[in-house]
C-alpha cells in the first residue's frame, strides 16, 4: 500500500488542536496505508505549540514543525510538503472545516481515478458570512478570467497530491506561493471531489479581511500580468478621452457652443481624472516591483525552530 501524510498548517489553534488530533487518529487507523500526521506549527502565540508537543510525545506518527515566527499560511503548508517523504499527501486546516472522516473516499477516488491530484470542491460553506462566501466565488471567476492557467472553482487547499505533485513542487523557487494555483499549473490528471465545508469547531478565522485581500493581491501577481496590460489600456483610453475634450473645448470656443472657459469644474475633473489615472498605474507597476524585489532578496519562505519525531 501506499504511504500517506496528512499536512496540517496550524495558527492560534489551542482551542481545536485536540479534537482535530482525535478525529484525524480515529481516521486513519482504519486505513490500511502507513500514514503520519504533519503538523506544521505557524509562530503560534498561544499554547499549540505545547499541545502539539504533548501530542508528538505521545503518538510517534505525529511529526511537528515550530516555526521561529508567524510566516504564514502557504509557507506552512510548503514546509509539509518539503519535508514529506510519503507516496502521497493530504492538506488540510486543522480548523475542521475540511472533515479528516473524508481521507479514506479521497483516497478511494485516487485510487479510481489513478489521479495525480484530488481537489476538494465546496458544495456548501457552512458557519462562512455572506460577504466571504460571494468574494469568494468572485475571486475564483476572476483569477481564471486573469491568468492564463484555469483553477478549480470554490476550492481551497483541500486536496491530495501523489510524489509526482510534490517533486515538482519542490522544485518551484518563488517565495510568495499561491499553492492552489502552482498545483493547477503544475498539471497532470487533476480530479474533483464534492463535499461540504464545514463551520469550524471552535475560535475564529485566521484569515481576517485584511489577509485575503493580500492573498487574494498575491495571487493575482504571480499569476497574470493582465493588470499591466489593464493598466496601459487605462492609460491610452484617458489620452483619448484627453484629446476628444480637448477638441470638444477648442470647437466650442470657436463656434460657440462651449463656455468652458468660464468655470473651473471641466478643469478640476480632469485634473482628477488623469490624476486618478497615473496613479492607478504606477500602483499596480509598484505591486510587480514590489514582487521582483522580494524574489531577488532570495530570503528563506519560512525559518524551523524545532522538529518532533523527524
Amino acid at each position: 500500500m501506499k504511504t500517506l501524510s496528512i499536512i496540517i498548517p496550524c495558527y492560534n489553534e489551542e482551542e481545536v488542536i485536540k479534537e482535530s488530533y482525535n478525529r484525524t487518529k480515529q481516521t486513519i487507523i482504519r486505513l490500511p496505508n502507513t500514514t503520519e500526521i504533519i503538523y506544521v506549527n505557524d509562530g503560534s502565540c498561544d499554547n499549540t505549540r505545547l499541545l502539539l508537543n504533548e501530542i508528538a510525545d505521545a503518538d510517534p506518527r505525529v511529526k511537528v514543525i515550530h516555526f521561529s515566527r508567524n510566516f504564514g499560511h502557504q509557507p506552512a503548508v510548503t514546509a509539509g510538503i518539503n519535508r514529506c517523504k510519503s507516496d502521497l499527501a493530504i492538506v488540510m486546516d486543522a480548523d475542521l472545516q475540511d472533515p479528516p472522516e473524508l481521507i479514506p473516499q479521497i483516497l478511494a477516488l485516487q485510487e479510481k481515478e489513478q489521479a495525480n491530484v484530488v481537489y476538494c470542491v465546496r458544495k456548501s460553506r457552512e458557519g462562512d458570512h455572506f460577504f466571504k462566501r460571494l468574494t469568494a466565488k468572485m475571486f475564483y471567476r476572476v483569477m481564471n478570467s486573469m491568468s492564463e492557467v484555469k483553477f478549480p472553482l470554490d476550492t481551497g487547499d483541500f486536496r491530495l497530491i501523489d510524489r509526482k505533485i510534490m517533486d515538482e513542487f519542490c522544485r518551484l523557487k518563488e517565495r510568495g506561493k499561491y499553492i492552489r494555483g502552482l498545483i493547477s499549473w503544475i498539471g497532470f490528471r487533476q480530479v474533483p471531489f464534492y463535499y461540504k465545508h464545514e463551520a469550524r469547531a471552535a475560535g475564529r478565522t485566521k484569515y481576517p479581511l485584511n489577509k485575503m485581500l493580500r492573498f487574494a493581491s498575491n495571487a493575482l501577481i504571480y499569476f497574470s500580468n493582465k493588470p499591466l496590460k489593464l493598466s496601459i489600456s487605462l492609460g491610452f483610453a484617458a489620452v483619448i478621452l484627453g484629446l476628444i475634450l480637448a477638441a470638444w473645448f477648442t470647437l466650442g470656443k470657436i463656434y460657440g457652443f462651449s463656455n468652458a472657459e468660464s468655470g473651473w469644474t471641466s478643469t478640476v475633473s480632469l485634473i482628477i481624472f488623469f490624476g486618478g489615472v497615473q496613479l492607478l498605474t504606477v500602483g499596480v507597476l509598484g505591486q510587480y516591483i514590489g514582487v521582483l524585489f522580494n524574489e531577488i532578496k532570495a530570503r528563506p519562505e519560512y525559518i524551523v525552530e524545532e522538529e518532533r519525531n523527524f
